[in-house]
């Protein structure tokens, strides 16, 4: 997967940017108020601080279903003074790659040295933990067995898939980060499984909060009564995807705790 887009600067100037859309192109000069990794769930926030003039680096690095089992290597770095502290490297050399650019972006050798915020979509494409075919062994006749939702078994199930983001997100807030982790819409593809696509995000959820990151989470306000994203905050032909309208609710959010 490539950054969703190469796209020109602000209308006040007519220079192609080569930097992935939603990034801040390079010549700026505002220092950036965040850094932005995710997969393709990270286009509409990226879009959105674009479009509000909010200068930030970063934007998505691959496809959801990378970010699920291990995905990245530790790299340790010198602490000392003018060192770059910990870093990562994500095993696909593509990521990698976008991330490398991101940070130099910033003027910083490695993730240890990053001193602002780090919104990411990691980890949350809850689709592919909910794909239905993988969880038929466990419902009984046409529904699961009561409680099995919210038990330890489902639980441990997702938390085993998830693992890789998990360690990611147990790493940056080791490192000190502060550490923001976006949700995703609530469209449930064809191939998954709705009730699990629901409990999978609360798992994950709960698994985060006692790391100390914060749960960007708006499905309260971006759903209708069924539980399903509001048809005016989808991206139009696809299943998955929010749009820009609901990249500004994010963005509306993420500034509203002070980013």
């Amino acid at each position: 997967m490539t950054p969703y887009s190469t796209t020109t600067t602000p209308a006040s100037t007519t220079t192609v940017s080569t930097t992935p859309a939603g990034a801040t192109p390079a010549g700026t000069t505002a220092p950036a108020r965040f850094l932005l990794l995710g997969d393709s769930h990270a286009g509409p926030v990226g879009r959105a601080a674009q479009e509000a003039g909010i200068p930030f680096r970063g934007g998505p690095i691959g496809a959801g279903r990378d970010f699920f089992a291990e995905f990245f290597d530790v790299r340790a770095g010198d602490r000392g003074e003018g060192g770059a502290g910990d870093d990562i490297v994500f095993r696909k050399p593509e990521a990698d790659r976008y991330y490398r650019r991101f940070l130099d972006e910033l003027g910083i050798p490695a993730l240890g040295a990053l001193t602002v915020p780090l919104v990411s979509t990691l980890g949350f494409s809850a689709h592919f933990v909910a794909t239905a075919e993988n969880w038929q062994v466990y419902r009984v006749r046409d529904g699961f067995p009561p409680g099995f939702l919210s038990g330890r078994l489902f639980d441990g199930v997702v938390l085993s898939m998830s693992r890789g983001a998990l360690a990611f997100y147990r790493h940056v807030r080791r490192l000190g980060l502060r550490t923001l982790a976006v949700m995703p819409p609530q469209r449930v593809p064809g191939h998954a499984d709705p009730e699990v696509f629901r409990a999978a995000q609360d798992t994950l959820r709960r698994a985060l909060l006692p790391l100390g990151v914060e749960i960007v989470d708006l499905r309260e306000r971006a759903t209708d009564s069924t539980g399903a994203q509001r048809p005016e905050l989808c991206e139009p032909d696809d299943t998955i995807h929010g749009n820009l309208a609901f990249g500004r609710m994010i963005l509306a959010d993420l500034l509203a705790r002070g980013l």
